[in-house]
């Protein structure tokens, strides 16, 4: 894997961070009137000693933070990876068994402090915002996927400290952000995928009370733990009739020591993430928050993250699947010049370049959004205000729902562009992609699974569609985000034009009244939905930026945009073909 300082190195990210995100809103919704310096002034409390007092100590932090992963996964990690990958994963007698070169990649990230970038400050995590945390996500995969999962799993510390009793919070995350627990969820089953509603695995209590778990669940990334740090295994599991449905469901915490790994799956990537089938048979578990809650409120803040986590990781494995065919391209000789000289190999270097800028540009944005509503909720919660009245403001409102809306996107859009542009970086390499011997093809094996876990591109389209539909209504709170954010800059007619061509799709959609030619064509409205949002957002970015870079990305804006066109116009075929 190229070697390099994975943020410092990369322009498009340290422009997205020196430039083009609003961090005023995002450090002011996330660090609010700085209450943790000001608490360590009085306390002298030592995990609140790095908490910034200002804007700019904030930046400071996060950039260093930022600066350092950078360094260490892209320098002394990305060179182990592909021996890492080779040595993979070995199961003997219900253990898993890790490569050393992993076990050490992991030690070698938490000394540096850099592990608990999930975790507030209060339990020993780095305490820092969902953008900066999805920068590093994405630095981390570059490297790697199968260590970002690993990074992932542990700090699913984020879930109990959210949602965890005041005991449980004390017991778990603290150990979770020194690196002794592991992380794992758990929700699918054999039978039922994403189909969670009608799982099977049941939760009762016994004589004392106690909650048992009887079941089994698949595809459970990490349920054996990490190495010799063993796993707090995040468990959706029946505890009303299976008549109840989604609300007969709750939320459990149950050790890795008390249930069994009967197999793990041979994969044809990530072949050092652990996806493991767990049998759970009367194994205790601890109820988090309410019962009956486990899908509607717990599980599905956690998948939210999970795939905004997992778009950041396909956004990380893009960009290195685009310099590894950059690079072979400017060293690979035929007829007499470098390969990327040749029209049809440039086309697809540049086609690659417009689409990370944009892709970027989403995932980032989705994160903003998340930022801009959880926090400023959970401050509320802190201060003692009543649910029903956070529930009230406008501003948690307003960005909750459209969260609900950039996440899924934002997944299904990341993935399904970053397994073309892994294609895309094996096709330039010729015969030779289709080997071992570049990494192009680990990263084309291991990106293949992203539009399909924690939820496929077609579970996404049906997650976001109702939003999208109901959000571009006159008095849609998506209609209202768009034009807003167009109003705030000078977009082109390219961009104009293809808005106006989506707003005749969501139309004509609307206007169907066969029911499966609907369903048959929700992808199309959501794709169109993509290539707006998102060539409105690269046209913001060159707003904001100047001199040759503005124009640099202005031309990126206004390729991907033409490029929107096409699309849209095809899909505005396909919806008017009832």
């Amino acid at each position: 894997m190229i070697s390099g300082n994975y943020f410092s190195e990369n322009n498009d990210i340290i422009d997205q961070f020196e430039s083009l995100c609003d961090w005023k809103e995002i450090v002011s919704a996330f660090e609010g009137d700085f209450e943790d310096a000001k608490e360590y002034v009085k306390t002298n409390k030592d995990e609140l000693a790095m908490a910034p007092d200002s804007i700019e100590s904030a930046l400071e932090y996060y950039k260093s933070s930022l600066e350092s992963l950078g360094e260490l996964v892209g320098k002394e990690i990305a060179p182990i990876v592909k021996e890492m990958d080779e040595i993979g994963l070995k199961f003997d007698n219900g253990k898993v068994i890790f490569p050393d070169l992993m076990i050490e990649a992991v030690d070698k990230i938490t000394k540096a402090g850099l592990l608990p970038y999930a975790v507030g400050r209060r339990y020993g995590g780095l305490g820092i915002p969902g953008v900066v945390q999805t920068m590093m996500n994405e630095i981390i995969a570059r490297a790697d996927g199968a260590l970002g999962i690993t990074l992932g799993c542990m700090n699913l510390a984020e879930t109990v400290e959210r949602f965890g009793s005041k005991e449980m919070v004390d017991e778990y995350v603290p150990k979770m952000a020194r690196g002794e627990l592991c992380g794992a969820m758990a929700l699918t089953e054999p039978n039922y995928g994403s189909d969670l509603p009608n799982l099977q695995t049941k939760a009762t209590k016994d004589a004392s009370g106690k909650w048992l778990l009887t079941g089994t669940k698949r595809f459970i990334t990490h349920g054996c733990g990490f190495g010799k740090v063993p796993s707090i295994i995040l468990t959706l599991a029946r505890t009303g009739t299976p008549t109840n449905g989604a609300r007969g469901l709750s939320f459990f915490l149950v050790k890795s020591e008390d249930v069994e790994i009967a197999s793990i799956e041979k994969k044809m990537g990530l072949h050092c993430s652990p996806t493991c089938e767990v049998v759970y048979e009367n194994s205790p578990g601890i109820l988090i928050g309410q019962e009956n809650y486990g899908l509607v409120k717990y599980s599905m803040a956690m998948m939210n993250t999970a795939r905004l986590s997992i778009g950041a990781q396909a956004m990380g494995m893009a960009q290195a699947s685009y310099e590894e065919a950059k690079k072979y391209a400017s060293e690979r000789e035929q007829f007499g010049k470098k390969i990327q000289e040749i029209g049809a190999v440039k086309k697809m270097l540049d086609n690659m370049e417009r689409e990370i800028s944009g892709m970027r540009s989403a995932l980032y944005e989705a994160a903003r959004s998340i930022d801009l509503y959880h926090w400023r909720e959970e401050r509320m919660k802190h201060n003692g205000v009543d649910e029903k009245e956070i529930k009230k403001d406008t501003e948690i409102r307003k960005w909750e729902k459209l969260a609900t809306i950039f996440t899924p996107v934002t997944k299904y859009y990341i993935t399904e562009v970053a397994n073309k542009i892994a294609d895309d970086a094996l096709q330039i390499h010729g015969g030779s992609g289709y080997t071992e011997d570049y990494d192009v093809s680990k990263l084309y094996r291991d990106m293949r699974i992203t539009n399909i876990y924690e939820g496929t591109t077609q579970l996404q389209v049906v997650g976001s569609i109702g939003g999208i539909v109901s959000g571009m209504s006159q008095t849609g709170i998506l209609r209202a985000y768009l034009e807003d954010e167009a109003n705030k800059i000078s977009t082109t007619g390219e961009w104009t034009r293809n808005y106006k061509l989506f707003q005749e799709i969501v139309e004509s959609y609307q206007g169907q009244s066969d029911a499966s030619f609907k369903e048959s064509i929700a992808f199309e409205v959501v794709e169109s939905f993509a290539r707006v949002w998102i060539g409105l957002l690269m046209e913001r970015n060159a707003n904001r930026m100047q001199g040759a870079k503005r124009e640099k990305r202005k031309a990126l804006a206004s390729a991907f945009n033409h490029e929107s066109w096409a699309i849209l116009s095809s899909n505005k075929i396909r919806a008017l073909a009832a």
